[in-house]
């Protein structure tokens, strides 16, 4: 089988500072990575370049088994939810649309055929409801079904998330979570899932990759997430607890990384 997402001897250097080098991952359809690590270790740089917006230093990335490019539509992406100005007009449907035909020079043309697409994705992602609502008037939650509804649009292969949980509180981090798990599996779609905090997708993930001071570790979490691999790989102590079903990560530099930002959206 042709993995989805391929990275051989993967290096990716800005401004001077080496994120990651030597990076070797497969991704095959289906299958949930979960990408963790610090901030400023390389996280949204890998996507990036996955997107084909950062050229790698050295080695080659591959989607499909072809060089990535950029605007590639089989490749999905979902943002980290920042807000809406409150002087943007469009609306819940208008941002979906964005997916279908946002790439196009000029306003894509109200077809009954594009309608019936729109209806479709917001269906798929229980956002009917406020379809007509200003972005703006959403909540945090609402808006990321949104822009799972814009990523589903180009029938992707790919679904790259770019920590699409922060700013999110629990009960929308929780639904947006198994929202992107149950469309990945009814497609087989693989997924690449930048996080803070591998808690609320836990359950979902099949294999880590944790990004450390230009090192990492690609594994299962119970391979990765343990004291004595992520100790090696910031050459610092650093303590995994498992309670309650929780994973928590002390003493690594920058700890914030592995706590929740509740927006209360």
């Amino acid at each position: 089988m042709t993995p989805v997402l391929s990275l051989r001897d993967a290096a990716l250097t800005l401004g001077g500072r080496t994120l990651w080098s030597g990076l070797d991952l497969e991704v095959q359809p289906g299958e949930f990575v979960a990408v963790l690590g610090a901030n400023g270790s390389g996280k949204t740089s890998l996507l990036k370049a996955v997107l084909g917006q950062h050229r790698l230093t050295a080695g080659t990335v591959q989607f499909e088994g072809h060089p990535v490019h950029h605007g590639d539509r089989r490749i999905g992406y979902i943002p980290q939810h920042r807000g809406a100005d409150d002087g943007v007009a469009l609306r819940g449907r208008d941002l979906v649309a964005l997916g279908i035909d946002g790439h196009r020079l000029g306003p894509g043309l109200p077809t009954r055929a594009r309608r019936q697409r729109v209806d479709a994705l917001l269906d798929e992602v229980g956002a009917t409801r406020y379809a007509r609502v200003p972005v703006a008037a959403l909540s945090g939650g609402e808006h990321q079904r949104l822009r799972v509804g814009q990523a589903l649009a180009g029938e992707p292969r790919l679904l790259l998330c770019d920590e699409p949980l922060a700013s999110l509180d629990l009960r929308a981090q929780r639904a947006i979570s198994e929202l992107i798990d149950r469309r990945r599996r009814a497609r087989g779609i693989a997924v690449l899932f930048v996080t803070h905090d591998v808690n609320p997708v836990l359950d979902a993930v099949d294999r880590v990759l944790y990004l450390a001071g230009g090192r990492f570790r690609v594994g299962a979490p119970d391979e990765v997430l343990r004291s004595e691999v992520l100790s090696e790989l910031y050459d610092s102590p650093v303590d995994v607890v498992r309670t309650r079903g929780r994973i928590i990560i002390a003493g690594a530099p920058d700890q914030s990384h592995h706590h929740h930002r509740h927006g209360g959206l």
